[in-house]
């Protein structure tokens, strides 16, 4: 039996008519009810002990015989709709994520924002409102993060009150409690799509057109080194799950990241994922280790979920010592800006290095810059696709391939505007050339 029709059941509703648990099937804005839900939580809980891991259906059968006791033992009130929450509640708390199940199920949520027990935030289509979800306090969101974490070998406390994590289906998870939350325990979920997006999904969305799309899939299958720009939740991450698409599959690949969240569907994928340090504070294994081991894994391709510091420089030396075609993300407000903060990361590698030698070093590992942005609107698009050259004296020299210009906002609040084509055609067309790859050149006029 379905959870809907669980809740049907509790409800007490006609034969055949059913209800749809979506986002807006919430607990009502009662701290009574709130706490009795933790009670018979805590007593299904106890009832279940260590026995086999329950359906849905026998969860809600016991939640419903121990809500029907207890309010009887303490002459609590409960209308059937009352009993019917309680029950669903007492699933998302023991197979979900607690009170903010029911929006994480919703297709249309891509971010989920727990900034306090009574201050819970979603973003859909790129635009963020608060949603009526409750805790019950601040103990029960640190539960909820500490289920999280623990699943996955990690820990948070007051030693380590920072924590990356993810969920069973890839979702990322930051969360963040006492002493450094003054409201609380926070978390942040960014979901995980069921289905990757491909490149025609992001045409669709506008975040390209279909020639920027083919004149990518060149630069991808041409081994081009790439590295993808933007600031929070551009969608740099979706826009490297697509790019990775088009690696040909007898290619072997190995992925770098924080939290492991790529979907890549080739045969031949490596996946590795940085360890926080264990309780002794020993044990740490961050990105730039893990970029320096890939070194000698073979690697065709190497794509590192993001750069933000030191590892920089490892990855700018893999990409100019054979290891062309690798991709990664970084966070900039611009094509420029990107260069820039490369040089301040490779720095960060405690390296003394002359300025002049790490824009050599970076001009000359990465040929293209992709830059995404998210509008007012909550849209996303690639602003620029832009060339790097090399160096010009002490400066390094970038054109831009592809522009996307802004013009206003129409009357639905709608960001309007158009991409342009330079009309330039790459320098690296010679290599892609080489490869039997030729751009067209309707891709570029």
């Amino acid at each position: 039996m379905k959870l809907a029709e669980m809740l049907n059941k509790q409800r007490g509703g006609p034969a055949g008519e059913t209800h749809t648990l979506i986002a807006d099937e919430r607990i009502k804005d009662d701290g009574r009810l709130l706490d009795f839900t933790g009670r018979v939580h805590m007593e299904v809980v106890r009832r279940l002990g260590k026995a086999a891991r329950p359906n849905e259906e026998q969860i809600a059968e016991l939640a419903a015989a121990v809500a029907d006791e207890l309010a009887r033992s303490e002459n609590y009130p409960m209308s059937r709709s009352d009993q019917a929450q309680v029950v669903a509640f007492t699933i998302y708390e023991i197979t979900g994520l607690g009170p903010i199940t029911p929006v994480m199920s919703d297709d249309t949520v891509s971010e989920v924002m727990v900034n306090g027990p009574n201050d819970v935030y979603a973003e859909r289509k790129g635009k963020l409102e608060r949603v009526p979800v409750r805790f019950r306090d601040a103990d029960h969101v640190f539960k909820v993060i500490e289920k999280i974490v623990s699943a996955l070998g990690r820990r948070i406390d007051e030693s380590q009150p920072m924590v990356d994590a993810r969920l069973p289906d890839g979702s990322r998870v930051n969360a963040v409690i006492p002493p450094l939350a003054l409201n609380g325990p926070c978390l942040t979920i960014r979901k995980f799509a069921a289905d990757p997006f491909t490149m025609q999904d992001l045409i669709r969305f506008g975040t390209l057109t279909a020639d920027m799309m083919r004149f990518l899939e060149l630069c991808v299958l041409g081994r081009i080194n790439i590295i993808i720009a933007g600031g929070t939740s551009s969608g740099k991450t979706s826009t490297l799950g697509v790019l990775s698409s088009y690696i040909p599959v007898n290619e072997r690949i190995i992925t770098i990241e924080d939290a492991a969240e790529l979907q890549l569907r080739q045969p031949h994928v490596v996946r590795l994922e940085t360890r926080p340090p264990n309780i002794e504070g020993k044990g740490t294994v961050t990105i730039r280790d893990l970029v320096r081991n890939s070194l000698r894994m073979r690697p065709d391709r190497i794509i590192v979920g993001e750069v933000r510091s030191g590892e920089a420089l490892d990855m700018l030396q893999a990409m100019n010592t054979g290891h062309d075609g690798s991709i990664t993300t970084g966070h900039a407000n611009s094509p420029r800006d990107m260069l820039s903060r490369l040089e301040t990361m490779v720095l960060m590698a405690g390296m003394d290095l002359p300025l002049r030698a790490i824009r050599e070093q970076i001009s000359s590992a990465i040929e293209l810059i992709v830059h995404q942005a998210r509008f007012r609107d909550g849209s996303r698009r690639i602003t620029h696709i832009c060339e790097v050259l090399g160096m010009e004296g002490d400066v390094i020299q970038t054109q831009d391939i592809y522009t996307f210009q802004e013009s206003g906002v129409n009357s639905a609040g709608r960001t309007t505007g158009q991409f342009v084509k330079s009309g330039i055609r790459p320098r690296f067309a010679g290599k892609l050339a080489a490869r039997g790859l030729v751009i067209p050149e309707s891709l570029l006029t």
